[in-house]
């Protein structure tokens, strides 16, 4: 019989040390470890303030890794456990910001093609890492404002155009109607954008529009006027109104009001009840008048940027008409505001639309609903104190020439978007 030999011992295992292993990266099959100044770059801060000292090499640093183009990121994970035990995610500030914009050229057409690499996001002028980037398009959640002030023949317009606003969106999309004249009202809550409910409160909505200011004297006027007054001279005890049939005139008009602010707090405290994974657009037509609301602009301007609240709209009546636009940036105290939605576009990011003509209002629909759905969306994690109730200004820009970038100014942090992109708090190992 052949004696029994014993086995040889199989290589030891090479350990790489502990502080060379980055979590969730791995290491490199018989990588060598990384040196010194590599550790160093990990520990670098994620903002880097651009300023003279500050080179194009080190501004490339902030970005180290690509990231994340399929969902937001979770900054935490959690730990693996035994089986059917659950897990518990302690959170430690997590502020993570999400920002839609979009790109166009100098023709006012979207650009399309843009990678993570050609854009840059600064928050309070300090460069932020990119944790996630998107050019997928995404459902929405939109509150439709409709001014019912306007002037009557404006109002048939919108009547009518208003047959094409279903067809504008996706079964995917929701929409909640509210109008305003006098005051806000809501007439339908969240439902589906192409549902028959939608077209039927449309249709239940339609009004007539403000009538024009009554001629009270001249030659349009519907008071009678014999020889110019002169018949007062001849018989004065038939004709004691001087030739003027009719009462006296009295110009007492009745004030306009129209209470914009209201409506779009209303529609916007609809929308923050929204879930997430769905982006919040409030769309407005309007001629965009502004008297006798409650609600001040600046308010309603934070609410908006504090719920992360895009404002769309389309301008019709007055305001559509070439020259209206330059005019409005002046202002008389005490006296009602022209049109005051652009300023509420470029504080959100959002887009104004003047058309006169009904296709072109028609048109304004599809276009605001396809350009808000198909947004670049680029995201980080803010590095300013979580608990700082002060606003943040955002930045976007775009490393290529004669672009254009529309994004909101900035936001104002929440308790509930410290934990956006975190992982549930809770979860169950299987």
């Amino acid at each position: 019989m052949l004696a029994q030999q014993p086995l040889p011992d199989s290589p030891a295992p090479q350990i790489t040390g502990v502080g060379t292993v980055t979590p969730g990266r791995g290491t490199p099959q018989n990588g060598p470890s990384p040196t010194t100044a590599e550790r160093a770059a990990e520990a670098a801060p994620a903002g880097i303030t651009p300023g003279k000292g500050t080179s194009a090499a080190q501004l490339d640093d902030v970005q180290k890794t690509a990231p994340d183009l399929k969902e937001i990121p979770a900054d935490t994970a959690p730990i693996p456990n035994e089986p059917g035990r659950p897990v518990t995610t302690i959170y430690s500030g997590i502020n993570f910001v999400e920002v839609p914009f979009t790109v166009k050229d100098k023709d006012n057409r979207p650009v399309a093609g843009l990678t993570w690499r050609d854009v840059r996001v600064f928050e309070d002028g300090v460069r932020q890492q990119i944790r996630y980037f998107s050019v997928s398009p995404v459902p929405l959640s939109v509150a439709l404002v409709i001014d019912q002030s306007l002037d009557y023949k404006t109002m048939d317009k919108v009547n009518e155009a208003l047959k094409a606003l279903p067809g504008a969106f996706t079964p995917y999309d929701s929409i909640a109607i509210f109008t305003y004249n006098n005051g806000p009202q809501e007439r339908t809550t969240f439902t589906g954008a192409q549902s028959n409910r939608v077209v039927a409160t449309i249709q239940r909505s339609r009004t007539g529009g403000r009538e024009g200011t009554p001629m009270l004297g001249g030659p349009m006027s519907q008071n009678i006027n014999i020889n110019g007054g002169a018949q007062a001279n001849t018989m004065p005890l038939v004709n004691t109104n001087h030739g003027q049939g009719g009462l006296p005139r009295v110009n007492n008009l009745e004030k306009e009001v129209h209470t914009l602010n209201d409506a779009i707090l209303m529609a916007a405290q609809a929308l923050r009840t929204q879930p997430k994974g769905r982006r919040r657009v409030l769309y407005v037509i309007s001629d965009g008048k502004e008297y006798g609301s409650k609600a001040k602009f600046k308010d309603v301007v934070k609410y908006l940027q504090t719920n992360n609240i895009q404002l769309n709209a389309t301008l019709v009546g007055d305001s559509a008409v070439w020259g209206i636009g330059w005019l409005n940036h002046f202002h008389l105290p005490y006296t009602m505001r022209d049109n005051i939605l652009p300023q509420y576009v470029a504080a959100t990011g959002g887009e104004a639309i003047s058309e006169f003509s009904l296709h072109k209002i028609e048109e304004s629909f599809a276009k605001i609903a396809g350009e808000a759905r198909n947004q670049y969306t680029v995201g980080y994690v803010s590095h300013t104190r979580v608990l700082d109730p002060k606003f943040r200004s955002i930045e976007v820009q775009v490393m290529r020439p004669n672009l254009d970038v529309i994004a909101k100014k900035g936001y104002y942090p929440t308790p509930e978007a410290m934990r956006i992109g975190a992982p549930q708090s809770t979860s169950t190992q299987r």
